[in-house]
């Protein structure tokens, strides 16, 4: 997932991530323009684009030929008429069950203490994942959202999930008022894939 803000090097650094093997990345600028999500956009090479999912400003998933839209919620409706991917945010084990009926995979949130926000702690307890993961309610269709690093992934990965959202890990190796080499974040993102394949 992006940053919440835009910043100079975003461009260059996630092509670099997509040429490292991104394979879904989530544009998440809550409160922004959409002018500024579409000056991003244009910088990206349009190959990437089919490997872009859009948070709001759901008009950019077609004119930019996006892999989908997210929503961030487990009960708000598509827009009218909307054909494509669609991925969702649950916010607790008991949204999981409805919500993958009218959803291509979801994320739950806050399944560790937030590396960004001091504020986000984590919303279950490993027994409560395990459990819905032997019920069934954690599969491939749901990944982990909320302090994911090379620790807490491998916890994921043997409760089930499909997939991580990787945000605080990675951005918080680049600070984005004072560098301008992001080999390390490259670096980390490579130790990251190896973890999750």
């Amino acid at each position: 997932m992006t940053k919440p803000t835009f910043f100079v090097e975003e461009d260059k650094i996630l092509a670099n991530l997509f040429e490292e093997g991104l394979e879904n990345l989530h544009l998440y600028k809550p409160g922004a323009s959409p002018m500024y999500s579409e000056r991003l956009l244009t910088l990206l090479d349009n190959g990437f684009h089919s490997k872009i999912t859009v948070h709001g400003h759901f008009y950019l998933k077609e004119e930019y030929h996006l892999r989908g839209i997210h929503i961030d919620d487990a009960h708000t409706e598509p827009p009218v008429g909307y054909k494509g991917n669609i991925s969702r945010t649950c916010h607790s084990i008991g949204e999981l069950k409805d919500a993958k009926k009218n959803s291509n995979y979801l994320f739950l949130h806050s399944i560790f203490d937030s590396q960004t926000n001091v504020d986000e702690k984590s919303s279950f307890t490993l027994d409560e994942l395990k459990e819905a993961s032997r019920q069934g309610l954690i599969d491939r269709k749901v990944y982990a959202l909320g302090g994911m690093n090379l620790d807490t992934i491998k916890i994921i990965k043997d409760l089930g999930f499909g997939g991580v959202v990787i945000c605080g890990d990675l951005w918080n190796r680049f600070n984005i008022h004072h560098e301008i080499d992001y080999k390390e974040l490259l670096n980390h993102f490579e130790k990251l894939r190896k973890t999750i394949d």
